[in-house]
């Protein structure tokens, strides 16, 4: 158990790296989090904890993946452009007849 806590640690950590609100508040918060729950004994808290921490993980993740989706959507499309291509895409007539089968 020990040692999840402690990769959950790191990956959390490392993923911290890059928040928007900077690594500093991140870490900070982390640090609280993990001092917080220090003195838990019960195995089933334990893991509900682990099991939040993975979850915010892939959380950040997620964040991480549209903000880095948008920074480049905004580097290939004007804002207008953007809009008029996904609409094109959800008006398609092949994109309607495959939805009808």
């Amino acid at each position: 158990m020990l040692t999840i806590v402690a990769l959950l640690t790191r990956q959390l950590s490392y993923l911290g790296r890059e928040y928007p609100a900077g690594s500093d508040y991140f870490h900070k918060k982390l640090k609280t989090a993990f001092l917080k729950n220090k003195d838990l004994s019960d195995p089933a808290e334990i893991q509900k904890r682990i099991d939040l921490g993975d979850y915010v993980c892939k959380e950040i993740e997620a964040m991480y993946h549209i903000n880095k989706y948008r920074a480049m959507k905004k580097r290939y499309y004007e804002e207008n452009q953007a809009e008029d291509i996904q609409s094109k895409l959800e008006n398609a007539s092949w994109a309607n007849a495959s939805a009808k089968k």
